[in-house]
């Protein structure tokens, strides 16, 4: 799994963790919201009982402190009562402050100027006691005063009703406040379920169906080679039959070939029957070498002597077509492997490079530094390139390409990238490749690369070339084996 997968689960996996905790602090939040609306309301029940009863009593203490100054005419009373007077204008002005809805506000207004009617009335009362005429206030007058009073007693009883009636505002306002909180809380659900669902497809996309498929292609991979593995011992079995047969039939041709004489139509009758017998002998031995693969004299070897011994055997062969053999310089990679077997193997990819340009055209042999995971598990390998001008491989060829007798050339046998993928798997490495139509191919031949025969003080050599075969290059023989029309 490459990073930029892990950083898109680990964002989804984040926001997942985001959505949790912000639900969890929504919730936390509409708990405490509700405690707190649920102690305002107390708070309102108990208020609005108590200030009618505190109203009450400040204004029965002013009234009897009134009484007490009409009946004694005392200045001592008239003092206790302007203290009790500007004592209630105290409490009706901390209410004005305290309940600020507009029934209360509208009701404080009224019982403000309900005050000022109340000591004005006192203050007339006052007046007519202590005037000159001596006369002294009259019943209806006391009677007018103590009127006064009871209208104000009721605007006390208005104000303690409609402080209850705010609580109804009170309560409308909270439940507004957790029906928005509930809302958060259903969109918060609904961004953490699509959020899941979301890293819970990435998971599956990324890494549980990747394991999926690697699964049915190893069940496959080990069904295919068991299927070759029966297959190369049927065929190993016919080939060493068919091979003592051939041997007589071809010496007893050589010996009635000598009776015959040379321009006569049985002598190219003999040669034509030499021919086929003798391309039947290499069919035998690739498939004896298919089935029966001599086992590798591994040994540390320059990538580029190998890549310039096949440059020098196949160069004159190929000029015959109008076909260059390039190979490129590179830094002195050593691989291990055996120099025999792999030689023959990029001799086998030269020619079906050659194959499918026909005439006119390149073909580059070139070694470069690749990091992939091989038998031994992930490394540095070599990777010896043959790379090519030619049609490129149809991708019908490419489901096919590696499988055994499968071949696209009117005299292949089918074997040639079978025998070359199993002798590169047998010296621990794989066999890859690239194509484009009309482009051409590219053939790679991964191998482990051997510790550089230093000397000391020098550094290791690194290099890697850039080309069509890359760390993702199709393998041939692998569990869907891909295309070539060569063998």
């Amino acid at each position: 799994m490459n990073s930029g997968i892990r950083l898109r689960l680990a964002a989804l996996g984040f926001a997942v963790g985001l959505m949790g905790l912000l639900i969890v602090v929504v919730t936390l939040n509409s708990q405490q919201k509700a405690q707190e609306a649920s102690a305002q309301l107390q708070q309102a029940d108990s208020e609005s009982f108590s200030i009618a009863d505190h109203f009450r009593d400040k204004l029965r203490y002013a009234n009897d402190q009134m009484r007490r100054y009409a009946s004694t005419e005392e200045p001592a009373a008239w003092d206790d009562f302007l203290r009790a007077g500007q004592d209630l204008k105290d409490w009706i002005d901390q209410q004005a402050a305290r309940y600020t809805a507009p029934q209360e506000e509208a009701t404080l207004r009224r019982m403000d100027a309900a005050y000022q009617d109340y000591t004005q009335r006192a203050k007339d009362l006052h007046a007519l006691v202590n005037s000159e005429a001596k006369k002294g206030a009259s019943l209806a007058q006391y009677n007018g005063f103590f009127e006064q009073s009871r209208r104000f007693v009721d605007l006390g009883e208005n104000l303690a009703r409609a402080h209850y009636q705010s609580r109804s505002l009170l309560l409308a306002q909270v439940n507004r406040t957790l029906t928005e909180l509930r809302l958060s809380v259903v969109v918060l659900l609904g961004f953490l379920f699509l959020f899941g669902l979301a890293l819970a497809l990435g998971v599956y996309r990324h890494l549980i169906a990747p394991m999926r498929v690697k699964l049915v292609e190893s069940r496959a991979l080990v069904e295919r080679h068991e299927k070759l593995a029966s297959l190369g011992l049927l065929a190993a079995g016919v080939a060493h039959e068919i091979r003592n047969p051939l041997t007589a039939i071809k010496t007893a041709l050589f010996m009635q070939q000598k009776k015959l004489p040379l321009e006569s139509q049985a002598r190219l009758d003999a040669e034509i029957i030499e021919r086929e017998i003798l391309r039947l002998e290499r069919i035998v031995t690739e498939i004896l070498l298919f089935a029966r693969p001599g086992p590798p004299s591994v040994s540390a070897v320059s990538a580029d002597s190998l890549l310039r011994e096949v440059e020098g055997l196949l160069v004159p062969e190929l000029n015959k077509t109008a076909i260059q053999l390039i190979r490129e310089e590179s830094p002195v990679f050593r691989i291990k492997a055996d120099p025999a077997q792999i030689k023959q193997v990029m001799i086998n990819l030269v020619r079906n490079a050659a194959e499918s340009i026909g005439r006119s055209g390149t073909i580059t042999l070139r070694a470069r530094l690749e990091k992939r995971r091989l038998r031994n598990g992930e490394a540095d390998g070599v990777v010896l390139e043959v790379l090519d001008t030619g049609k490129g491989i149809p991708p019908e060829v490419q489901k096919r390409l590696g499988d055994p007798f499968f071949t696209t050339k009117e005299k292949g046998t089918g074997l040639g990238l079978a025998i070359a993928a199993r002798l590169v798997a047998i010296n621990g490495g794989a066999l890859q490749y690239q194509t484009r139509p009309n482009r051409g191919s590219a053939f790679g031949v991964v191998l482990p690369q051997a510790e550089p025969e230093a000397e000391p003080g020098t550094m290791k050599p690194e290099g890697a070339g850039d080309g069509m075969a890359t760390p993702r290059a199709k393998e041939v023989m692998s569990a869907r084996p891909a295309p070539g029309p060569k063998d």
